[in-house]
């Protein structure tokens, strides 16, 4: 069967990157699923629709036209025809995503996307619930994690994030985060029960693909 890498975990974790790295290594397609919640999230927002109301996040979740490039070298993410590979980095949506990807059926219509997208395979796919939910027969799972102190200095460091964001600020949002995102009904971030967990606190970039690149080359 064609490879799928499933990477989950947290932000800040490395997953982005790393899964990028693993998919241009192998020659395989990439898909940041995490993009596609916020490009649904960012939607949501600019149109007016409170976020924490689930029934109204839901009523309009058929709405907008997602499409996701799958070139690890260049992916790409497009609302309506719009690229909003930009403003769905603010951190007004990374604070509203976990809201919008917590309702059933906005997860519904992703799920099923991304298992298109995906298809027969050849595909990194990185997310929260790509191993236990998305891809569970994926040949290679990973559960990328870090310290809550490394994650948080990582995503204050992004360029793509908000400059004004300080480490302790990005600290506590991160951790309101992290809590619904592991606790919410629907396909919440969990650990596959055969998932290769790598702790990439002391990690490099290079170190983290590599031992991916291993695992997937164990199991071809």
């Amino acid at each position: 069967m064609p490879l799928v890498i499933a990477m989950d975990g947290p932000s800040g974790s490395g997953k982005s990157s790393a899964s990028r790295g693993v998919a241009a290594a192998l020659g395989l397609r990439y898909l940041d699923t995490g993009a596609m919640y916020r490009a649904m999230t960012w939607w949501m927002l600019v149109n007016g629709v409170p976020v924490e109301d689930a029934g109204a996040v839901a009523a309009r979740s058929l709405e907008p036209v997602l499409e996701s490039g799958t070139d690890p070298a260049a992916p790409t993410i497009t609302v309506d025809g719009a690229d909003v590979s930009g403003p769905i980095r603010s951190r007004e949506v990374t604070n509203a995503v976990s809201a919008v990807s917590s309702v059933p059926a906005v997860r519904a219509r992703l799920v099923a996307l991304q298992r298109e997208i995906i298809g027969i395979g050849g595909i990194v796919v990185e997310g929260r619930d790509i191993g236990t939910v998305v891809a569970p027969d994926a040949q290679v799972k990973v559960y990328l994690t870090a310290s809550e102190e490394a994650r948080a200095l990582r995503r204050a460091q992004d360029p793509a994030a908000d400059p004004g964001a300080s480490v302790t600020l990005t600290l506590a949002e991160q951790a309101r985060r992290d809590r619904l995102d592991s606790t919410r009904t629907a396909s919440p971030l969990a650990k596959a029960a055969d998932a290769h967990e790598i702790d990439s606190t002391e990690l490099g970039l290079g170190e983290v693909i590599e031992a991916v690149v291993r695992l997937a080359k164990e199991t071809g």
